[in-house]
């Protein structure tokens, strides 16, 4: 399988995470992409690098002055007075009507949803290479590759149009989808990760073209904590083209792959022609946030599930975090995906 990467994820490093009031390291490190690189080589995929886009990419799904917020707002925090070295917001609007503000500590809070995205002096660059990764992966799909893997870091669902949370800045899953939308009259976005998708779900809610499915841990005791649910089913055009799929914390191989089959009945309605797989590899037994317990036998076996669609089919690097089964467990799933892969003429 070709893998797109680039060492351009390093620059992001993340200091700063409070969890439960506590501040610590976050868990999104550049050692979880040099895992899974290292992982996939010794598997035998080609790496390539992505093709240089720009903006485009990005400004496809994100709204012009969140894209600007993003490019900006690290230099300008920089000159503010005992400012930390990450832009981290100390206040939020309220759940009221409320108006943009010019303060910086303002659009942070504007902006970053949580304290899980701080943005440091080259946060911009890292998120704007991890777009291009996406985006040269769809357009291999869209070129006739039968499927890439976007090695992508940092992970982007949990982004909004308009706003950061989770670890992530731009949405890499909502831009493959957006860009294989160019020659595909209907594109079906699969979300496997630990935690829902719900940056993804706010992109297309409103949308009929692109169906979103996302299978994780119960939000009502896990992040992101307000969105996931079941009765959210899309809204205008796009009632009835979101699935949330939420499952009891702890959950084992078997629930999740009983849910992996009502998202690709799902799937099989809707009747795609191309597919994005929002990756995250955090619903291992061994990921230290401990939301689903998979193994790596179960992320084989959903991998050959996804496969047997018979799809052009972009997989996206989300979450999964540093333990020894990490690269393991990518490995189990792009084998079993290439395992249950029907031939290539059968794609086209």
């Amino acid at each position: 399988m070709k893998i797109i990467y680039t060492d351009k994820h390093a620059q992001h490093d993340p200091q700063s995470f409070v969890v439960r009031g506590v501040k610590q390291r976050s868990a999104e490190q550049p050692e979880r992409a040099e895992r899974l690189l290292v992982a996939a080589k010794g598997a035998g995929h080609d790496i390539l690098a992505p093709a240089a886009h720009g903006t485009a990419p990005a400004e496809s799904v994100h709204t012009p002055e969140y894209v600007d917020f993003l490019k900006t707002i690290a230099g300008h925090w920089a000159t503010l007075a005992n400012a930390s070295p990450e832009v981290v917001p100390n206040v939020h609007p309220a759940r009221y009507p409320a108006t943009y503000p010019q303060a910086l500590a303002g659009r942070a809070g504007w902006h970053q949803v949580d304290l899980a995205c701080p943005i440091g002096p080259h946060t911009w660059d890292a998120a704007l290479a991890a777009t291009e990764v996406a985006a040269t992966a769809a357009d291999l799909v869209l070129g006739g590759a039968g499927e890439a893997y976007a090695l992508c870091r940092p992970p982007g669902h949990h982004a909004y149009a308009d706003m950061a949370g989770g670890f992530c800045f731009l949405n890499n899953t909502a831009i493959a989808a957006q860009r294989l939308r160019a020659r595909h009259q209907r594109v079906a976005v699969l979300d496997v990760d630990v935690h829902h998708g719900n940056g993804t779900q706010g992109v297309f809610f409103d949308r009929a073209d692109v169906l979103t499915v996302s299978i994780h841990a119960d939000p009502s005791n896990y992040y992101p904590f307000f969105w996931g649910y079941a009765h959210e089913t899309g809204v205008g055009k796009g009632a009835g083209y979101n699935l949330n799929l939420p499952l009891p914390l702890g959950s084992p191989d078997a629930v999740w792959l009983a849910a992996g089959d009502q998202a690709l009945a799902r799937l099989r309605d809707f009747s795609p022609t191309a597919l994005v797989v929002a990756l995250g590899l955090d619903a291992s037994e061994s990921d230290p946030l401990q939301g689903l317990k998979v193994t790596g036998a179960g992320f084989h076996a959903m991998a050959r599930k996804i496969a047997s669609l018979g799809l052009p089919t972009v997989l996206v690097q989300e979450g999964g975090y540093l333990s020894d089964d990490l690269g393991r467990n990518l490995v189990q799933f792009l084998s079993g995906f290439e395992a249950a892969r029907p031939s290539r003429s059968a794609l086209r």
